[in-house]
């Protein structure tokens, strides 16, 4: 009995420190755009079954199931460096988001719109692809990292953490 309530206690903390380390992992690696399973093929380049320059909206007209973070984008704060679309910092004032690897499609939507509505309430904001949240340093696959402003726009606190959210390319 005790050993299965510790295994539940170290469960929900690589739980919780996967989420957490999403801001972190900023580093900006270059994988596969549009890998949702292993074919063999090199990492960093287009599976052989892909068309290259395309990666389509993932989840239809309904939107894909995410998970809204916060991420700092100024310089000095928790996102980590620059933003890897123009290598620049962004204010938290302004519409932005960081995607997971898979979603950011090798830079394929930087400076693109994409639609967020939230699980929470129903409201919905437009924000613009600038960063990756890089799935391959500590970012869970499902990440929507936004800027202050998301939260404030969608209504939300952002010190819950995170949030249940839709998300398309707008």
């Amino acid at each position: 009995m005790a050993n299965a309530k510790l295994v539940v206690v170290v469960a929900t903390l690589v739980i919780l420190l996967e989420v957490s380390t999403c801001a972190l992992a900023r580093h900006h690696g270059k994988p596969d755009p549009c890998s949702g399973e292993d074919d063999g093929s090199m990492a960093g380049t287009l599976h052989k079954h892909k068309k290259p320059g395309h990666c389509p909206s993932p989840g239809g007209s309904g939107g894909t199931p995410g998970i809204m973070t916060v991420n700092g984008f100024q310089k000095g704060e928790d996102g980590g460096g620059p933003a890897a679309c123009d290598g620049k910092y962004h204010s938290d004032k302004t519409m932005i988001v960081a995607l997971s690897t898979r979603w950011y499609a090798g830079g394929r939507r930087c400076h693109k719109p994409i639609r967020i509505t939230s699980k929470h309430n129903g409201r919905t904001v437009v924000a613009q692809v600038v960063d990756e949240c890089d799935s391959n340093h500590g970012c869970k696959n499902n990440i929507v990292d936004t800027s202050q402003a998301v939260w404030d726009a969608l209504g939300l606190d952002s010190n819950i953490g995170e949030v249940p959210v839709t998300w398309s390319d707008a």
